[in-house]
């Protein structure tokens, strides 16, 4: 069975994102062995400055990298990545699969983005589109599209 594996810097609080995120990592579940991990964010001042933001991030860096699994595909989204339809997203893990990868590791960084060591190291980049989207919001919108291509990929009904 394939692992996917979403890395997420903060936690969720809000009672309806942890819902939605508990329904897509059950539904996932169905299909892969899923594991989410929550990494925490470096606490900034209420006003950093570049050079803070630039530590915070660099912190942050050293915890992603020591937890992506270890021969797994590594996919980042950022604004600047590449736009993909759910069905091309649905090819690329597709494609990831047949390449004889056993893995596959997707982060969601940080409100002030992600070190480029990070992005340098992905072998992917995706964006979802142009529009800015609070974080929490960004991770069940992940799921959902993770859920999404397995689901596509089983010959389920769910896409329509």
């Amino acid at each position: 069975m394939f692992d996917i594996t979403l890395i997420a810097m903060g936690k969720l609080k809000e009672k309806f994102y942890l819902s939605a995120a508990a329904e897509y990592a059950k539904r996932l579940g169905g299909f892969c062995r899923f594991t989410l991990l929550e990494l925490p964010e470096s606490r900034l001042p209420e006003d950093p400055s570049p050079a803070e933001i630039a530590a915070g991030l660099e912190k942050e860096a050293d915890q992603i990298l020591a937890r992506i699994p270890k021969g797994a595909w590594f996919c980042v989204f950022t604004p600047e990545g590449k736009e993909l339809s759910s069905e091309a997203f649905t090819d690329k893990l597709r494609s990831v699969k047949g390449s004889g990868k056993s893995s596959a590791c997707f982060l969601i960084g940080s409100s002030f983005g992600m070190a480029p060591r990070v992005k340098d190291k992905a072998d992917f980049r995706l964006s979802m589109g142009p529009m800015t989207f609070p974080h929490h919001l960004a991770r069940i919108m992940v799921l959902e599209q993770l859920y999404r291509a397995e689901a596509i990929q089983a010959g389920s009904k769910y896409h329509k």
